[in-house]
């Protein structure tokens, strides 16, 4: 078989390929037996008609397509080897032809991994974020855990104030008419938490017990039920009772009741490592990050819609498998935050863009650093996954197997193995 290459612009390749006449020969024949099942021809039992007669009867050309099925798929594949490229798409077959007892031909136009032109990306010099516990973080974890514990007490003043707790009765009014989910009884709703309409909590400061109040808002352009967006409403107010929030002590009994710990010595200490052992794997995801796009950044490749795609695909398949763990289908979740699918790959575009350079980047800098990834490194991953899903490690293997995705796997070894390589050369 004869190939040859030449390259195009976009990142694309074209390949001009001859298939020897014997092979033609070969396919031919395979595509007789495959045909031949289907015609009858009179004299001759179904299936039995010689390949002469059908090729008087319809044409040699009858062949041809199942023979090029045969052909193309085959000479695609040796060409792309030799020709020594990594098609990112399928591709575009052009120019066919095939005759009897001739060289077949036909030429393949498809879109290759792009090269990468590495920058800087050894001694980069990235540092890494303070992970220092402060006394302030530890006072907002128990005063988070003081509310938990806390209890609302009717307070004895009549006015109410920012940070109270208002049960009121409310009727909501749109050109004068109620609307659905307008009204409530004794409704429980912290002024100054910003959970209900913009605008509507401000206007109940001030109010005393017993009084009753018309409250002005209009709803954002973006509320979630459009036949209110941006439509102007008040809302009849009755102010039943004032409650406030009576927080426990940060004593001893504190510390029984809201943890495992007998003393409040001992929860500060937990507490204090919690958020040690949180900042520490902050720190050094972030760090991780801020490596990866500053090689990322100093290196030059032609990102294509391709590779955009690809990655939006994935990255739209994970936020899917999340959301569905939720409850929640994504038609639903994308109606929540106003987008459609569209719409949300046109937001998530430049975020996949950069993903997928610095995908390429990393696997540049594994082959020029010959990172590569040994068989006990594998089984080892392999062991952790089975111990994580109490599975032995043989029936892992097989699934990974089964699924296509040992290959998968060794690939994101590697890419960790460049990272940390990333990280001892900072």
């Amino acid at each position: 078989m004869e190939v040859k290459k030449d390259v195009l612009e976009g990142n694309k390749v074209k390949l001009e390929i001859e298939i020897e006449s014997d092979r033609v020969d070969e396919a031919l024949e395979q595509a007789y037996r495959q045909v031949v099942k289907d015609v009858e021809i009179p004299g001759f039992r179904k299936g039995k008609a010689p390949r002469k007669i059908i090729e008087q009867r319809f044409g040699e050309e009858v062949l041809h397509k199942d023979a090029l099925d045969i052909l193309i798929p085959q000479g695609y594949s040796e060409a792309v080897e030799e020709a020594d490229i990594e098609p990112i798409a399928q591709p575009d077959i052009e120019d066919f032809y095939i005759s009897k007892g001739e060289a077949a031909t036909f030429t393949a136009i498809v879109e290759v991994k792009p090269e990468v032109e590495l920058g800087e990306y050894k001694g980069l010099g990235i540092e890494k974020e303070d992970t220092e516990v402060k006394e302030e973080e530890i006072s907002q974890r128990l005063e988070k855990m003081q509310d938990e514990h806390s209890q609302l007490m009717t307070a004895e003043r009549e006015e109410l104030q920012e940070g109270d707790f208002a049960i009121i009765d409310f009727t909501g009014y749109v050109d004068g008419e109620e609307f659905p989910g307008g009204s409530a009884e004794e409704y429980s709703l912290e002024i100054g938490s910003g959970s209900f309409i913009p605008g509507f909590e401000e206007q109940l400061i001030g109010m005393k017990v017993g009084e009753e109040k018309t409250v002005e808002i209009t709803f954002p352009e973006d509320y979630n039920a459009e036949d209110l967006a941006g439509a102007d409403a008040s809302f009849d107010v009755v102010l039943k009772e004032i409650k406030v929030k009576q927080r426990p002590e940060l004593d001893d009994d504190f510390a029984v009741e809201a943890s495992d710990y007998e003393t409040m010595d001992e929860l500060r200490v937990s507490i204090e490592e919690e958020i040690a052992e949180q900042k520490e794997t902050s720190a050094e995801n972030n760090f991780r990050e801020k490596l990866i796009k500053k090689a990322s950044k100093n290196a030059e490749v032609n990102i294509t819609d391709t590779l955009i795609d690809e990655q939006l695909d994935q990255m739209f398949e994970r936020l899917s498998q999340s959301i569905s763990q939720q409850g929640l289908d994504m038609e639903t979740y994308l109606g929540y935050i106003g987008m459609d699918e569209e719409s949300w790959r046109e937001d998530n575009r430049e975020t996949a863009s950069d993903r997928a350079k610095e995908l390429l980047v990393l696997e540049a800098i594994a082959d020029i650093e010959e990172i590569e990834v040994s068989d006990e490194e594998i089984d080892e991953e392999v062991n952790e996954i089975a111990e994580m899903h109490d599975q032995e490690p043989e029936q892992i293997k097989a699934i990974l197997q089964m699924q296509g995705q040992l290959a998968q796997l060794k690939e994101d070894i590697r890419r960790q193995k460049t990272i940390e390589f990333l990280i001892e050369n900072n």
